[in-house]
């Protein structure tokens, strides 16, 4: 039988989601408790990868396991189980086809940054002293939602076999004084993709790239023309849609 499992996690002692030899990953200490519990292998499938860091308020999974259990209980005891860092929200039975990637419609990002020197941000929020424009940030962002191929924001040499995505929601906010978040929506993302679209909307917010410079980025599909990634830290993914 299959289960969506929906869980929590802060992804800073992760090498990232998916797992990995010789490095520890949410996926492969999630898969650890459900076969301790469940006494068999379990395998979960997720909603997508999130790099090394990356934190998730909300990542769904699938699993199959022919065990007789409480889903209830089986959270409970997970809970139980998993260190501090990972939580499960919970545990439903699904359809026999359901899949936890390819039947996302949609799913949101948040990255925060903050100017003023805060004790209280450094954790989960990336520290830029300089002046920014927001407002052309946001003019840039907008952009996004007219874009189809993000070859220029994606990581190099990777696996997939499209760079096609469909962004429908990208803006800047100030959510507190100081601490601006940027929530991105798309079907999918690229590895990488939303740590280097921010990092190139930080060089139009500091006069480094005009609109029309960045428009300019994203047409030439290529890595290298876009800005650096700005730190893992504090990008989060909120929402998966079904």
């Amino acid at each position: 039988m299959r289960y969506f499992i929906t869980l929590s996690f802060d992804g800073t002692s992760y090498h990232g989601w998916q797992v990995q030899p010789n490095a520890q990953s949410v996926q492969g200490v999630l898969d650890h408790a459900l076969a301790t519990l469940l006494r068999h292998d379990v395998h979960t499938t997720g909603a997508g990868r999130t790099d090394a860091g990356v934190h998730a308020r909300m990542m769904v999974a699938h699993f199959d396991s022919e065990a007789n259990f409480d889903c209830a209980e089986l959270v409970f005891r997970l809970n139980r189980l998993l260190p501090d860092s990972i939580s499960v929200e919970g545990i439903v039975p699904v359809a026999p086809d359901a899949h936890a990637r390819f039947d996302a419609r949609a799913r949101t990002y948040h990255y925060f940054l903050y100017q003023a020197k805060s004790p209280f941000h450094r954790h989960y929020a990336a520290r830029f002293s300089f002046p920014l424009d927001f407002q052309k940030m946001n003019e840039a962002a907008a952009l996004l939602l007219h874009v189809t191929d993000f070859t220029s924001f994606s990581k190099v040499h990777t696996d997939v076999k499209t760079n096609i995505c469909h962004v429908t929601h990208a803006r800047w906010e100030e959510v507190e004084p100081g601490l601006w978040r940027f929530e991105i929506t798309a079907d999918r993302f690229l590895r990488n993709m939303v740590r280097a679209i921010v990092g190139t909307l930080i060089d139009v917010g500091r006069g480094r790239l005009t609109i029309a410079q960045f428009a300019e980025v994203i047409r030439q599909k290529d890595r290298c023309a876009a800005a650096d990634s700005v730190p893992a830290n504090a990008l989060f993914l909120v929402d998966i849609q079904y």
